[in-house]
């Protein structure tokens, strides 16, 4: 079943929360900052996609550390815990992990041939950590006993795996190059088709509170909801249009999914109140963004965080009325 809600909701009343944005100039220029992670506080990660590096923002100083990576090792994604900080080596075809404490690096590398792009990753509640390979056309698991990797393969050709979310213990990804989502359930790889395979092409994906699988159609300027239980897709037209262009995306934990607007520019934070079913006021990025493409929601600050191509890393306070 598809309930599908075209029109584009500037004309209703905009639901009852804001951010406020504050950004740290990056001191490398032209490093494409992305991803940030929150360890705490003070210690906020992110990596440098094109300076082959990952680094630690404290926000309370607006101090950074860089801790350079292997020459060529094009970082795209970096998650943290305990054990240290794990990047996604996308150029490279491997996963490194920092010492937190010595700041040495071990790398895990990616089995087979051809293209073994480490994209997004995220961490199973056991220390595994699944992530996707985009050119790969593959879906990864790191087994963090063993430091052994397998690779899936996608049943969709060219299909992009992109962002990747854990729920319930199961990876649930976009397939960027398709109008689908995948997950792994019963040792296999599942594909979920979406509404309009021409023109759908979801990128992020966040879990609702709801339980709700949302992504955004970064092609048509769709924000999406697929309810695991009853299969059922709903989806609603962005204030920005079919030329929002949304990216980054992230959800909290009072009701609401956050995504980046990226057509726009200045780029604009966009809030959508799974209740009420309404956006929010678009928030434009002071630096302009040039584009934000990946989010994260810190429970403790009540905030999202991300890098921009204006070569910052941000943080956008939540206020909820």
């Amino acid at each position: 079943m598809l309930s599908l809600a075209t029109a584009i909701l500037l004309s209703a009343a905009n639901a009852p929360a804001t951010v406020s944005i504050e950004e740290w100039q990056v001191p490398w220029p032209d490093s494409r900052p992305r991803d940030p992670y929150v360890q705490s506080a003070d210690r906020v990660w992110f990596v440098g996609q094109r300076a082959d590096y990952a680094a630690i923002l404290n926000p309370q100083t607006g101090d950074f550390e860089r801790i350079d990576l292997p020459e060529g090792a094009g970082p795209h994604n970096i998650i943290v815990d305990e054990r240290g900080a794990w990047y996604a080596g996308n150029k490279a075809a491997h996963i490194g992990k920092i010492d937190h404490d010595t700041y040495a690096i071990t790398q895990y590398t990616l089995p087979g041939e051809g293209r073994r792009d480490v994209h997004t990753q995220q961490f199973t509640a056991d220390g595994d950590i699944w992530f996707t390979a985009q050119g790969a056309n593959q879906l990864g698991f790191y087994d963090a006993e063993t430091n052994a990797i397998e690779l899936y393969d996608v049943a969709t050709k060219r299909a992009r795996p992109y962002g990747l979310i854990m729920v319930d213990g199961q990876p649930w990804g976009t397939l960027f190059g398709s109008n689908k989502l995948v997950t792994f359930t019963d040792g296999v790889l599942q594909e979920v088709e979406l509404p309009r395979p021409s023109a759908n092409r979801p990128r992020r994906i966040a879990e609702g509170t709801d339980g709700g699988i949302y992504y955004v159609d970064y092609a048509g300027g769709y924000l999406g909801r697929y309810d695991r239980e009853s299969g059922d897709i709903e989806e609603w037209a962005l204030p920005g249009g079919t030329g929002a262009l949304p990216y980054a995306m992230a959800a909290d934990d009072k009701g609401y999914v956050w995504f980046a607007e990226t057509g726009p520019q200045p780029n604009r934070i966009v809030g959508f109140h799974i209740a009420n079913e309404a956006f929010t006021a678009p928030v434009e990025v002071p630096s302009g963004g040039g584009t934000v493409r990946h989010m994260v929601y810190d429970e403790a600050s009540q905030s999202l965080w991300f890098g921009t191509d204006a070569n910052t890393v941000g943080q956008a306070k939540i206020t909820y009325d």
